[in-house]
């Protein structure tokens, strides 16, 4: 277990890494949105950066995958939180961007909890049935409750509202990878075959790129120190709250190795609360498709 959640940490690393080298290219990139959606994403995929970012973000899924397949998945996602913490730090550092004492306070929280939820392993983790109609119900449900920000007008032009929603399609996601490795491996014949044949391979796929275009926008009005911590809080919230709806995750069986649990989990909405609770935005308006073509001499 110690060694799959391990992974899970170098995967919110390696993640978190590829996040800051996208968020460099934003200032010069174009905002995927309206018609000019497919033409923007050519561009990000044509930037040596961008795509380099998207790599190492591959490799770290990789290792998620790995992670998620052996252990519960509402664990793996409190790990990634620690990603959270390295993307501020990062952001601090690289991009020069300043950091309050209240978001402080939220990388604090982070490490607190991962150290509580490491202190819980000694209870052990039981996972129950998989309910794939709960995972359709779920995924319903939270997609309507993401998009409703993106009605709110303050919330949608601070880029806000497309990081809740790129958290929760990256937590989507999560769900739809345990339900995809569990698939694969209850079922025999060749493996090329059985992927094509499962159903949570697209929900996968879709749910990661949607969730990489929409950070990515939120990134040109965002500070990355909040569009970021604002998006991964989400993003292990979702499957938390998932691993025990869809897949039957139980706490442990100890009081204390459940308390420690329980807390770890509130410490991570907490964190997210306090890192995404200021309200200072990029002031540049973002880049679009044909603004750039326009440029050009």
């Amino acid at each position: 277990m110690i060694l799959y959640l391990s992974l899970a940490i170098l995967a919110s690393a390696l993640m978190a890494l590829g996040l800051l080298m996208m968020k460099t290219r934003s200032t010069h990139l174009p905002m995927a949105a309206g018609a000019n959606v497919i033409g923007a994403i050519v561009a990000w995929i044509r930037d040596p950066m961008w795509i380099g970012g998207l790599g190492v973000q591959t490799v770290g899924w990789a290792c998620y995958l790995i992670a998620v397949s052996r252990a519960p998945v509402s664990m793996v996602a409190v790990m990634g939180q620690g990603g959270i913490a390295l993307f501020v730090v990062a952001s601090v550092i690289v991009l020069g961007e300043r950091a309050s004492p209240r978001e402080w306070a939220g990388i604090g929280a982070i490490v607190f909890g991962m150290l509580m939820l490491a202190l819980s392993l000694q209870g052990g983790e039981v996972d129950g049935a998989f309910e794939p109609a709960a995972l359709l119900m779920f995924t319903a449900v939270l997609t309507l409750a993401g998009l409703a920000p993106i009605a709110v007008p303050r919330m949608k032009t601070s880029g806000v509202a497309a990081a809740i929603f790129s958290g929760v399609a990256f937590g989507l996601g999560g769900l739809f990878t345990k339900a995809m490795m569990l698939d694969l491996a209850g079922h025999t014949g060749s493996l090329a075959v059985r992927i094509v044949s499962c159903p949570y391979v697209y929900g996968v796929i879709a749910a990661n790129i949607i969730g990489i275009v929409m950070l990515q926008n939120s990134f040109h009005s965002s500070r990355a120190i909040i569009a970021m911590p604002l998006s991964g809080a989400l993003s292990n919230i979702v499957p938390i709250i998932g691993g025990m709806i869809v897949f039957g995750e139980r706490l442990p069986a100890g009081s204390m190795p459940a308390a420690l649990r329980v807390g770890a989990f509130a410490l991570t909405i907490v964190a997210g609360a306090l890192l995404a609770g200021s309200r200072d935005q990029l002031p540049s308006e973002p880049l679009v498709v044909g603004s750039l073509s326009r440029a050009k001499p």
